[in-house]
Formats: structure tokens, sequence, C-alpha cells
């Protein structure tokens, strides 16, 4: 029996269906040495942080109480700093989502009567909370949130937002977000950001320059902190987790700013002196480890898913061969229906509660029903094989991640055969 008519047997799929997607997988060969590359070299510079902190079984112990001379804490946080060319870094199970330490190191970085302004609009739904409208939001600090919205092509309107920043002098941090949320637009690689952001600092030296590098980590061959952000932060049950940390997030930038936001991650005067995690260390040890080779897992997955609904004539962003700033691949679907079989089958290609069926439901902080796929071993953990959509025009589905490329190609040939599509 060859892999064809064992994927067709045993799952049940059209085997016309199995040669299309490995037609398309010849088609995105040269893509993928591109992101092999990549993760070789993010692969080696973690290595090279492991072994500059001299790390040895002894910094995966559990500590408890007040966790002073935790060595598996305080040595976390400098291989996360080195791995990424940041000066100093906070990594915690603490953080407990990328909301919650972008929000930390916020509270860090601003005081009463500063503005916090985007370049990229305004940021994930789920942040907005932050910013206003809610019990103990930065508004209530008298911080105040403004932003210029992208150009019509996706890109960053440097021209708008230099004019709104030079006439709003109380602007302390320039915010860029990477990711893309609901919106059809490309991710932005760290090569733009970095172009972006030298004008920042040649026109605005005073500023803090923040960014929000959540599904961006190891996607490229530099982070943002390593060619002129000041602060960045993420989740570690995305890309950096590398699918085995079980929670927590990171805060990485300069060592001034990170002194300063480790007050208001834990208390002023304390900062991140303490800290004790009674399940140990080795989970986000080894999931920092993994974590290029499982980014390049996921590229793979969601390139391939392009090029297949590319090539059925549904629209992708960004396109197979486009170069990629995060881990998230959107395709659009034009209708509810496609859009929910889509969902559906990825679900069902979950090794856990594959057996769920989703259905649009109201999830708090989002004006539309959502509908998501999320059959991971870590709740909620976007690095492994998920997809998420809202209900609205133009009916796009979001798809990423995968702890390896194979089940990003079985959650694709599901997907097609609950769509029922037709070869």
């Amino acid at each position: 029996m060859n892999l064809t008519e064992y994927i067709s047997n045993h799952f049940k799929i059209e085997k016309k269906l199995v040669d299309f997607v490995y037609e398309c997988e010849n088609d995105v060969k040269d893509v993928f040495h591109r992101f092999e590359e990549v993760a070789q070299v993010n692969q080696f510079k973690v290595i090279e942080a492991f072994q500059k902190n001299n790390i040895s079984a002894r910094h995966f112990y559990a500590s408890t109480g007040y966790g002073y001379g935790d060595e598996g804490r305080e040595k976390l946080c400098r291989v996360f700093a080195d791995a990424f060319g940041a000066e100093d870094a906070i990594v915690s199970p603490m953080l407990m989502s990328g909301t919650h330490a972008i929000s930390t190191a916020l509270f860090g970085l601003l005081r009463p009567g500063d503005t916090l302004f985007s370049m990229t609009g305004k940021p994930y739904d789920t942040l907005i909370s932050t910013l206003y409208g809610a019990s103990g939001s930065l508004q209530e600090f008298q911080i105040a949130f403004d932003c210029a919205e992208l150009q019509k092509d996706g890109t960053i309107d440097i021209e708008q937002s230099f004019k709104k920043i030079n006439a709003n002098p109380s602007v302390k941090v320039i915010y860029f977000q990477r990711s893309t949320g609901y919106e059809i637009r490309p991710a932005f690689t760290v090569g733009y950001l970095q172009k972006v952001m030298a004008l920042v600092k040649e026109k605005f030296p005073d500023k803090i320059i923040m960014v929000d590098n959540c599904y961006g980590e190891f996607v490229n061959m530099d982070e943002p902190v390593a060619v002129g952000a000041d602060v960045m932060a993420g989740s570690l049950i995305k890309n950096p987790g590398g699918g085995i940390a079980p929670t927590g997030g990171y805060i990485a930038g300069k060592s001034g700013l990170i002194d300063r936001i480790a007050g208001s991650f834990s208390a002023p005067g304390i900062g991140t002196e303490i800290g004790s995690y009674a399940f140990g260390y080795q989970q986000y040890y080894q999931g920092f480890f993994m974590a290029p080779h499982t980014v390049c897992q996921a590229l793979m997955g969601v390139c391939l898913a392009a090029r297949v609904f590319e090539k059925l004539g549904f629209q992708s962003q960004p396109s197979y061969n486009a170069e990629r700033g995060d881990i998230t691949q959107s395709i659009i679907f034009g209708s509810e229906q496609p859009l929910t079989d889509f969902v559906r089958g990825i679900q069902r290609a979950s090794a856990i509660d594959g057996n769920v069926v989703p259905y649009a439901w109201d999830m708090p902080g989002y004006d539309d029903k959502v509908i998501m796929a999320a059959g991971t071993f870590v709740q909620g953990a976007s690095v492994e094989l998920t997809a998420d959509a809202p209900i609205r025009e133009p009916y796009a589905a979001y798809l990423q991640g995968a702890l390896t490329y194979e089940h990003a190609k079985l959650g694709i040939l599901y997907a097609l055969n609950d769509m029922k599509i037709n070869i």
C-alpha cells in the first residue's frame, strides 16, 4: 500500500484530493528551502545561547516560596535575551498570555500624561481593553492612545504617523503589531520593520519603540529587538514555546526598560529578584530549543495551504511564495458555508478533540461570532494546528501553526474533503 492509498483508505479522503495536494507540494519545495535556511540560523542562535549560559539539568529544577537563588528562572531569561539579541528579558509562566505580557510592558513604560501611539493601526481586539474602556485600563491612569491607520496596501503610513507624533509631544511609546489580527494584509517582516524603525529613531530618538512580536518569533533571521526595537513581547504558547511550554510569556529588550517593566510585572523594588515555579523549567528550556524547528514546520504547513487554495481559485494572504512575517495564513472563502466546512475539517484532523464539531459562538471581546478549530495539546496554543474565523465578510479563515508539517498536510486534506472540493 502506498502513501496515497493509506491516506485514502484510513482517513476516507478521495485519492484525487491526495494527488492534488502532493502536486501542490512539488510547487513549494523551493519556498520550503528558504524556511529551512532561516530555521538553521535560528536554531544555531538558540544553541549558542544555551551554551553561553552553561545550561545544565539543574536549571530545570522546581523552586518554591520566594524563589530566592532560582537559577533556572534567571538563566531562562538570559537564554531568551541572548537568542533574541536583547540586553535582558523577563520570561515567566506567570505571564498568562501575549496580551498579558504586552499589557505588563505598557504599564511599566507609560506614566500619567503619556500617549501610546500605534503606527500599525488599532491593535488586536483583546488588547483594546488594556488601552481604554475597561476597569484598570491605561485610560483610567490618564494614559492616552492614538494611532495611524495602515495604507490601503497594508503598509505603514509613515508620513501620517510622523505628522501625528510631531503634533503630540506626550507620545512616549511608539508601537508596532507584526501580525494581522483579523485583517487581510501581510504580517510585517523584521526587515520591513527595521527600515521603518530606523526612520523613527532618526526622527524621534527619545521615543521608546515597542513591538508586539506574537506569531513572529523565528519566522525571520532576526528579531525586532536585534534591529532597532527597544522592547518586544509575546506568548510562550505561540512560537517561542515550541509547542512544549504549557503556559507563559516573555518581554525582552533594553535592560533599563526591562528593569522598569519588572516593577509592573511583580512589584516596585522587587522586580525579577523573586519568583518561584513549583513545576520546574524543563518544558520552557526544551520548548525554546525546539521552537525554530517547530516554526519552520508551521511555515511549511501554511505555505502548502496557500498554494492549494490559490490553485483552487481562492484568495490567500500572503501568497504561497511571499516573504512571511508570521505563521498565520488567511484564506478568503466568500461565504459562510465553505468557511465553516474548512474550519471543521481542520478540527477533524486533530489528534486531540478530533471528534468535536466547531460552531460559531459569541466569543468575549469580539463583535461578530467566531468559529475556531483548536484540537491542541496546550489549550489555545496557536503554534499547534489551529484555525479561526469571524463570521463576517469576506468570510476569511485564519490558519496557523502545526507542530509537524505532516499534521498540517492532513488538516488541509480533511478541509478539502469536508468542503467537497471537486478536482
